[in-house]
């Protein structure tokens, strides 16, 4: 038996065989093209395939994994629509006379290496993702069908790395769980199977192609795989997995159950979504409500700034589908590891300390008061909250809910109708907990971003794979800026919520319960997970 290690991205348990996956080779040569408006046309048709693909792989992305994980693939569609992009790839083909493949694979690789020298770690990150697309166009051109890869038989899959285009074209139905050698928690592969519910191993360096076609037991509790497991690790394993089976049966009876500790403390179970697209997960998993629309997923999905009408539909949409439960809609947080061309940020040395979010929306006035008019159209639909993100002081906070009084005046001087809402604000800085009794005065609550709140509180890039080894989420310092937040808020009668990853932590869930924590806002698929721990807590011990 041969014990391999990694770093889990999600527990779970799978049992089958391995499956090597060997991304294609493309051996491209510096030939000359004899006919270079012949391979100019054939650059064109293979270009509109695949940006036609990457529609394809959105909506599948959709359905699989959600709004969030299937913007991925908006964002490759506009890298293979990039106007210097395809000039670039043209000009090789008709001045210099190469072939198509070789200049796709020249121009292409140029700006990958281009992203990969930035020093920003998100428009690193882009380098991988240009690779992708450039790959996509290479199979059209080659003729390549790479849907024989993964086999045709349930399997774990091992890869090298897996591109986030290569992640969703795999049959699901024939996917037990996933194994690279390569990726980090925060990659576009490792969402994506956190998404998909797979069991799934990153930075597993002992991976060895002699695998191909052996029993193993990849065991995500225990971050390793097994390769030709002992009699004795088969059936313990095996037993888990079948705990594991009973224990999502038993979660479907949850459905419908209140979020109450045996003691008898109410805790709201939210979802985090990124879309009207994703109303059918929030309803699968029995969420209470919608503790983080992510709005800004409709600005990426436009190729202009959506309009006041499209937001309101959007919004409405959303609100309108879960009343009477509670929707809390995030004002539009650009900027950071989320740019936009139409935006025309400018390139900024530290992006997650720079223009971004509320800094934006109170520097570009009209360009916020569009989403709040639209936000405020859909308060009349339904049960909605609207929150701030970013905020570090009072007066940012002040100056934005004037503009929204703002809008409201002239939306009810227009003749609109605008419902209740609640109003509050992330918490994701030091700055804001330190501050938070002054901010508290201001909202009717509080939601604690624990993904940003870690990076700025530990210092920690969270992009940066490197850091892994350093970043600590239960760092008692995010735990105290956590417990802070919580005391501050209830100080001033302001509930409190968590809507980062933090929050379906199963590990820290009892002691988030026992700070004082309102409400859990979660990936759809950990809504029930939670409740059993939440419906098992007494916390009167």
């Amino acid at each position: 038996m041969i014990v391999a290690t990694g770093k889990s991205i999600l527990n779970g348990i799978a049992i089958g065989r391995i499956k090597i996956y060997k991304t294609p080779v493309f051996e491209i040569n510096e030939g000359t093209a004899e006919d270079p408006d012949a391979e100019l046309k054939r650059f064109e048709v293979a270009l509109m395939k695949a940006i036609e693909q990457q529609g394809t792989l959105y909506e599948k992305a959709l359905k699989d994994a959600g709004e969030e994980s299937a913007a991925i693939f908006e964002a490759h569609q506009m890298m293979l629509e990039d106007d210097d992009l395809q000039d670039s790839t043209r000009e090789i083909i008709t001045d210099q006379k190469h072939t198509a493949e070789y200049a796709v694979k020249t121009a292409f690789d140029s700006y990958a290496q281009m992203f990969a020298e930035m020093d920003d770690p998100y428009m690193r990150a882009r380098s991988a993702d240009l690779i992708d697309v450039e790959n996509s166009v290479l199979e059209f051109l080659m003729g390549m069908d790479t849907s024989s890869l993964q086999g045709t038989e349930p399997s774990i899959l091992v890869a090298e790395d897996l591109a986030p285009s290569e992640t969703v074209k795999l049959d699901k139905s024939l996917l037990l769980g996933m194994i690279t050698r390569e990726g980090s928690s925060n990659s576009h592969t490792a969402i994506l199977a956190r998404s998909m519910n797979l069991p799934s191993l990153i930075q597993c360096k002992e991976i060895d192609d002699s695998w191909d076609g052996k029993m193993a037991i990849l065991d995500g509790y225990n971050a390793c795989v097994y390769i030709d497991p002992t009699e004795e690790i088969m059936k313990e394993r095996s037993a888990k997995y079948e705990e594991d089976l009973r224990m999502r049966k038993m979660l479907q009876e949850l459905k419908g159950q209140e979020s109450v500790t045996a003691d008898g403390r109410k805790v709201r179970v939210y979802a985090n979504i990124g879309g009207p697209e994703d109303i059918e997960r929030v309803n699968e998993n029995d969420a209470e409500g919608v503790g983080l629309f992510r709005s800004e997923f409709v600005y990426l999905n436009s190729n202009e700034e959506p309009s006041e009408e499209f937001q309101f539909n959007a919004y409405k949409r959303v609100v309108e589908a879960l009343a009477p439960r509670m929707v809390i809609i995030r004002t539009c947080d650009i900027g950071a590891d989320k740019t936009i061309d139409y935006m025309n940020l400018d390139k900024e040395e530290n992006p997650a300390l720079g223009f971004r979010a509320i800094r934006i929306c109170l520097t570009r006035k009209d360009f916020f008061k569009t989403q709040l008019r639209a936000l405020l159209r859909a308060t009349a639909y339904g049960n909605m909250g609207i929150m701030f993100p970013m905020i570090i002081s009072r007066w940012e906070l002040v100056e934005a809910k004037e503009l929204l009084e703002e809008c409201k005046k002239e939306l009810l001087a227009e003749g609109h109708k605008i419902g209740e809402y609640e109003l509050g604000i992330m918490v994701e800085t030091p700055a804001a907990v330190l501050c938070a009794d002054e901010l508290a005065e201001e909202v009717d609550f509080f939601s604690l971003g624990t993904n940003d709140l870690t990076q700025y509180v530990c210092a920690i890039d969270r992009q940066n794979a490197k850091l892994e080894k350093f970043s600590d989420t239960h760092h008692p310092a995010v735990l105290k800026a956590i417990q802070m937040t919580v005391d501050a808020g209830h100080r001033h009668g302001t509930w409190v919520g968590i809507c980062g990853e933090l929050g379906a932590d199963p590990t820290l869930t009892e002691t988030f319960l026992r700070m004082g924590v309102d409400e859990l806002s979660v990936n759809a698929t950990s809504v029930l997970p939670l409740r059993k721990i939440i419906r098992s807590a007494d916390l009167s011990k």
